[in-house]
């Protein structure tokens, strides 16, 4: 017995959408998209959502509910997830949400889930099509807010959201374009410190094999395999060494947002925060290979968007 349902994820920097027929525990994709809103825009210094931001998230919303009705789902899972945990407005989010898939499937309204919901989400997503030889795996879904650290084989070890993503630490330490050494000492010195407390929780020593989600890791595969535009499929589940992803790092962190833009694999949205996810990347490179010998990135395509769709079933 199969069920068409849509899973909607909405982070700090982007929204997206899943619509897939579930069945015995597995998708079959109909249709997947990817917009990037920023809801999380400001909300680090603020501690509210932007109303532009909030305008921007509800366009793609809509746009969003007008393909679920296309395509007949039955059921609509929508979670939200760093930015929504911090903004002191998050009621009219909401309730916004509420209007616009409530209109699909009577009730649906977004909920916000915690760091740990996250992480586990995250993993069940990303680990669904790899071979259990590579397990024990560490999952790391970098976002604009946070980022989840995930370590387990068939199901989850031992998990940690910080409260570091692309955006957050981009509007926290990196201000100059490029960014300065003394921004870039700083904003190494928060993601050391985060990372810190991960491994006090994830015991990332364990792990065989470093699999990345999300846009910045899946953008960086790409730059590092010399991609001349954006191709998903050839990206998933695909490696690259550290030896090739590194140097990326450092030359994208360099960059000014001119030369990023003009990167063929390089979503408009992610030139001004993508350094820190580089970052952010490369310190999490450097405790991998120190702790657990690992030298290769993993990235997949699948992440936490497919685990909501197969939380829905």
């Amino acid at each position: 017995m199969s069920a068409r349902v849509a899973a909607v994820d909405c982070g700090t920097n982007s929204i997206r959408l899943l619509i897939a027929d579930v069945s015995d525990g597995r998708l079959t994709d109909v249709h997947r998209e990817m917009r990037i809103v920023r809801l999380g825009q400001g909300v680090d210094a603020t501690g509210e959502f932007a109303p532009e931001a909030l305008a921007r998230t509800r366009a793609a919303l809509e746009a969003y509910a007008a393909l679920m009705r296309d395509h007949e789902v039955s059921a609509v899972r929508m979670v939200a997830t760093s930015a929504a945990r911090d903004a002191g407005n998050r009621d009219e989010f909401f309730a916004m949400t509420s209007e616009v898939l409530g209109a699909v499937v009577p009730g649906t309204v977004a909920e916000v889930i915690t760091g740990e919901q996250e992480a586990r989400l995250s993993f069940l997503g990303a680990v669904g099509e790899l071979d259990s030889a590579a397990a024990p795996f560490v999952v790391v879904d970098l976002g604009g807010g946070s980022t989840e650290v995930v370590l387990g084989s068939d199901d989850v070890v031992a998990a940690y959201s910080a409260d570091i993503g692309c955006v957050r630490l981009t509007e926290r330490c990196l201000h100059s374009d490029p960014p300065t050494d003394e921004e870039i000492d700083a904003a190494r010195a928060v993601v050391r410190e985060a990372l810190e407390t991960v491994l006090s929780v994830v015991p990332v020593q364990q792990a065989r094999t470093w699999v990345g989600v999300a846009g910045t890791m899946t953008t960086l595969a790409a730059l590092a395999r010399k991609m001349t535009t954006y191709d998903s499929d050839a990206i998933h589940l695909s490696s690259v060494s550290f030896d090739d992803l590194l140097p990326v790092c450092a030359e994208l962190l360099a960059m000014t947002r001119a030369q990023r833009a003009v990167l063929g694999p390089m979503h408009e949205g992610r030139v001004d925060v993508i350094g820190g996810g580089a970052l952010i990347v490369t310190e999490l490179a450097a405790v991998l290979g120190e702790r657990a010998g690992i030298d290769l990135l993993l990235v997949s395509e699948h992440d936490i968007l497919d685990g909501i769709a197969l939380s829905i079933a």
